[in-house]
C-alpha cells in the first residue's frame, strides 16, 4: 500500500464542508485513528450516527456496516484492495450509503452485529461486513471481502452488484431474511434460566480447560492460539485453593512457552496478539494494551505462586516497553501498535541473517542467531502462501538461562558470559530496529482498558514491592478519573484523544476500571481510589442493571436502543463486563461491609447460572467472582502507622504471597480517620497499646487482634478444604 499522506491539522479540518470535500470523507472529522486510516478513501464513508440512517431512509439505500480497528491485519487489506479502489467505491456509493465503525470505540455496536455475523455466516471476526436495512436489520453478514472472488469467497465486485440488484427487484425477499436472522437471534439470546450455580462448576471448568491443555508447547487447544489470562488466572486459584498440580502445571509451561516463542518481542518486549501457529513461533504482530495488561497480572501471581524469576522479569519487561511506547505524557496509555508497517505484517519485527550481520558483524551475529533461532531460509512464513519469507522472528526453545548454560557448555565459557553477551547484542539490535519505519501507534486512551493496566501495574507493585509501578498506576487513575470523568456527573467518558474526551462510557468502562481503583487501593491504602471505586459501582448499578434479566447491559438504560439487548457475560480475549463487576462486587462487599453488594452478586449468579454451567470454562473470570463469593475469604484490618516496621512486614505478608480471597485495609491511628467514612466497622479496631494489630476476619467471623507477624502469618495460612467446596480431585 502507498505511504499514507498526512491529514490536515485540526484548523484546517474546520474548514472543510461537512461531507470533507474533495479529497476527504466524512471521517476526516472523527477522533478514531481507524476511522481516520479512511478519511482518504473514495467511498463516502459515514461514522454511525442519526445522520447515516436519515440519508438511507432519504435516498431508499440499504446500510453497507463496516467494522474493525486500527490495527488489525486484514482490516488493512480490505481497504487497500476495495475501499481504496475507485471501481468498488463508485458500487458501494451508488448503491449503500457506508458506515465505517471502531469496534474499540463502539464495543456495544460491535457485540450487536458480531451475534448477528456469527449467526449468519457460522463465524465472525474483523474486519466484520453487515447489509442492513435503514431500520439497522441486518440481512446479510460477513468478514473479509476481496475485490474479486477467489477460494469461495465472494468478492466485493460480485457481492454489491448482486445485493443491489436484489434491493431493486426482490426487497420484500431481503427483508424477509432480515425478520428470520432477527427472531432467530432473539431466541437465541434469552438469559435468566433461574438455575444456580453449584460449587462443583469450578472442578468441571477446570477438567475441561486441562482436557485441552498441550502439555508440549503450553496453551490450550490446537493453533491459533490465544493469551487467555484470565483462564490461567483461574487455574492458579484452583492450585491455590485446592491443591491441584496439574493445574499449576499447566499455567507455568504456557507461560514460560509464551515467554520464549515469537509471541514475545525479545527486543522491545511486550506480547504480540495471538500465534498463528501451535508452538507460539509465528504471531500476528499487533501488540494491545489490554493483552499486555491482562498477561501482566497472569505472570504476577505465577511469581507469586512458584518464585520464578523468569515471570518477574516478564512483568518487569512489558511494563518496560507499555512505559516506553505506550505512555501518553499526561498519564494516560495508548490502545495499541499495529501488525503492519511499510504495508507489510511484522516487517518491523523481523530480521535476515544478513541484516543482523550486518548489525552485528559476522561471528557476534552468528552467535546470536544460534541463540535465538534462525534459519537460513527464514523461520517465518507468509500467512496467506505459507512460504518461507527468509525473514526470521526471533525465538528461544528453552528458557534463556537453559540456552544460555548450553552455550556456554559448547563455546567453553560461564554462562553469565554469555548472557551479557546476548544482552549487548539484543540492545545494538534493539537500537538499530528504533531507525525503521514503525507500525501505526492507535493514540487514543480508552477508559476501560487503562482500567486494566492500572490493575496490573498496582498489583504487581505491591506483590514485588515496586514503588515506581505503583507511582505510575496512580498517576495513570489521577489522569483517567479527572480527564475522562464529567466534572459535575461523575459519569465516565469512553475516550481521550489529543485533549479531548468523548464518548459515553459503557459498563467495561465502570467495569475495569473500578477493578483498577481496587488493585490500587490494595496497593497504597489511599482511601479516595476506595472512594470513587463505590462511586463508580454506584453508577454502574444505577445506569447498567438489568432488573428483569438480573445482571448488567454494556449500554445505559435509555441510551441508544439496540434490536437485541448488548449484553456480554462469556469471557473472550478480554473478560465481560459482568465477569469483572461480579468480581469487583464481592470485593467491595467484604471490603466495606455494604451487603447490599454481595446480594445483587449472588442475584447474577442465580441469573447467569444456566449459561456459565453449560460452558463454564468460557466464563473463567466469571468463575473467578464466584469462588471469591463462595469463599473462605479472609478481611484483614491493620491498625498503625504506615511507616512502623512490624506494620510494613505484616503489609508486605498480605501483598506478597498469592491469597486470591482476602482484601485488607489500613485504620489510621486518630478518632476519625477517612477511611471509616467507607468502611465503618474500622472504627473500633485501633491499634492496641501504641502497636501495630491485625484484626482478622473469615467469612464475617473474627478472631481475636495479633500483633505479630508470625500470628498474622498463621491466621492468614491457606484455607483447608471445607463442606460444600469442591476438592481437588
Amino acid at each position: 500500500p502507498p505511504v499514507r499522506q498526512p491529514l490536515p491539522s485540526p484548523s484546517e479540518i474546520a474548514k472543510l464542508p461537512s461531507d470533507g470535500g474533495p479529497e476527504f470523507n466524512r471521517l476526516i472529522f472523527s477522533s478514531s485513528p481507524y476511522l481516520l486510516q479512511h478519511a482518504r478513501n473514495p467511498v463516502d464513508w459515514y461514522p454511525w450516527g442519526d445522520e447515516a440512517f436519515a440519508a438511507a431512509r432519504e435516498q431508499d439505500k440499504p446500510i453497507f456496516l463496516s467494522i474493525g480497528y486500527s490495527t488489525c491485519h486484514w482490516c488493512h487489506v480490505m481497504e487497500h484492495e476495495s475501499f481504496e479502489d475507485a471501481e468498488v467505491a463508485r458500487l458501494l456509493n451508488e448503491s449503500f450509503v457506508c458506515i465505517k465503525l471502531d469496534r474499540e470505540e463502539r464495543p456495544d455496536i460491535d457485540h450487536v452485529y458480531m451475534t448477528f455475523t456469527q449467526a449468519y455466516a457460522g463465524h465472525g471476526g474483523w474486519p466484520m461486513t453487515v447489509l442492513m436495512t435503514a431500520e439497522r436489520k441486518p440481512f446479510f453478514a460477513g468478514t473479509y471481502f476481496p475485490k474479486h472472488g477467489r477460494q469461495g469467497r465472494p468478492g466485493m465486485m460480485d457481492l454489491v452488484p448482486s445485493v443491489s440488484r436484489l434491493w431493486k427487484e426482490d426487497r420484500a425477499k431481503l427483508e424477509q431474511q432480515s425478520e428470520k436472522l432477527l427472531q432467530f437471534v432473539q431466541q437465541r439470546q434469552a438469559v435468566g434460566t433461574g438455575k444456580a450455580l453449584e460449587p462443583s462448576v469450578l472442578r468441571r471448568a477446570r477438567l475441561a480447560l486441562l482436557s485441552t491443555f498441550d502439555a508440549e508447547h503450553g496453551g490450550f487447544g490446537g493453533a491459533p492460539k490465544f493469551p487467555m489470562p484470565h483462564e490461567l488466572r483461574f487455574l492458579l486459584r484452583e492450585h491455590a485453593l485446592r491443591g491441584d498440580e496439574r493445574s499449576l502445571q499447566a499455567v507455568t509451561t504456557t507461560l514460560l512457552h509464551m515467554r520464549q516463542g515469537g509471541l514475545w518481542d525479545h527486543l522491545g518486549h511486550g506480547f504480540h496478539r495471538y500465534s498463528t501457529d501451535d508452538e507460539w513461533l509465528l504471531p500476528h504482530f499487533e501488540k494491545m494494551l489490554y493483552d499486555q495488561a491482562l498477561l501482566a497480572m497472569a505472570y504476577t501471581e505465577a511469581w507469586q505462586v512458584t518464585g520464578n524469576s523468569t515471570f518477574r522479569e516478564t512483568v518487569r519487561d512489558i511494563f518496560r516497553y507499555v512505559q516506553r511506547d505506550l505512555r501518553d505524557p499526561h498519564g494516560g496509555f495508548y490502545s495499541a501498535e499495529d501488525a503492519d508497517s511499510e504495508g507489510e505484517e511484522g516487517r518491523f519485527y523481523v530480521w535476515t541473517r544478513a541484516e543482523i550481520q550486518a548489525v552485528l558483524g559476522e561471528e557476534e551475529a552468528a552467535f546470536f542467531a544460534r541463540a535465538y533461532g534462525f534459519e537460513e531460509e527464514g523461520n517465518f512464513r507468509d500467512e496467506a502462501t505459507g512460504r518461507k519469507t527468509g525473514q526470521n522472528i526471533l525465538h528461544l526453545d528453552a528458557p534463556l538461562e537453559e540456552v544460555a548454560e548450553r552455550l556456554a557448555h559448547d563455546l567453553g565459557t560461564k554462562k553469565s558470559d554469555v548472557l551479557d553477551r546476548l544482552d549487548e547484542a539484543s540492545k545494538t539490535l534493539f537500537r538499530h530496529r528504533e531507525g525503521r519505519v514503525r507500525p501505526l501507534k492507535d493514540d487514543k486512551v480508552l477508559t476501560d482498558w487503562n482500567g486494566l493496566m492500572i490493575a496490573a501495574l498496582a498489583q504487581a507493585g505491591g506483590a514485588m514491592m515496586e514503588a515506581e509501578w505503583v507511582q505510575t498506576a496512580s498517576e495513570a487513575a489521577e489522569f483517567v478519573t479527572t480527564q475522562l470523568r464529567h466534572p459535575e456527573t461523575g459519569e465516565l467518558f469512553k475516550r481521550w484523544r489529543q485533549g479531548e474526551a468523548g464518548l459515553s462510557g459503557l459498563l467495561d468502562d465502570y467495569a475495569f476500571l473500578t477493578w483498577g481503583l481496587i488493585e490500587l487501593h490494595q496497593a497504597t491504602q489511599d482511601p479516595q481510589w476506595l472512594r470513587i471505586a463505590l462511586e463508580l459501582t454506584d453508577q454502574a448499578i444505577v445506569r447498567f442493571w438489568d432488573a428483569q434479566n438480573p445482571g448488567f447491559l454494556m449500554t445505559p438504560k435509555g441510551g441508544e436502543q439496540h434490536l437485541i439487548p448488548a449484553r456480554e457475560i462469556y469471557d473472550g480475549a478480554i473478560p465481560s463486563g459482568n465477569s469483572v463487576m461480579l468480581w469487583n462486587l464481592g470485593r467491595l462487599a467484604r471490603l466495606t461491609g455494604r451487603t447490599a453488594y454481595e446480594e445483587r452478586a449472588q442475584e447474577m449468579v442465580q441469573a447467569l447460572g444456566g449459561p456459565v454451567g453449560q460452558v463454564p470454562q468460557g466464563f473463567t473470570q466469571f468463575l473467578i467472582g464466584y469462588d471469591f463469593l463462595l469463599g473462605p475469604t479472609r478481611e484483614v484490618v491493620l491498625a498503625g502507622d504506615l511507616q512502623e516496621k512490624t506494620f510494613e512486614a505484616m503489609r508486605h505478608q498480605l501483598m506478597g504471597p498469592f491469597r486470591p480471597n482476602k482484601v485488607w485495609l489500613h485504620r489510621p491511628q486518630g478518632p476519625d480517620p477517612e477511611i471509616v467514612k467507607w468502611a465503618p466497622y474500622v472504627a473500633s479496631q485501633v491499634a492496641q497499646g501504641g502497636q501495630t494489630t491485625a484484626y482478622v476476619c473469615r467469612n464475617f467471623v473474627c478472631a481475636a487482634p495479633v500483633m505479630t507477624v508470625e500470628a498474622l502469618v498463621e491466621l492468614l495460612g491457606s484455607p483447608p478444604e471445607e463442606p460444600g467446596r469442591p476438592s481437588a480431585r
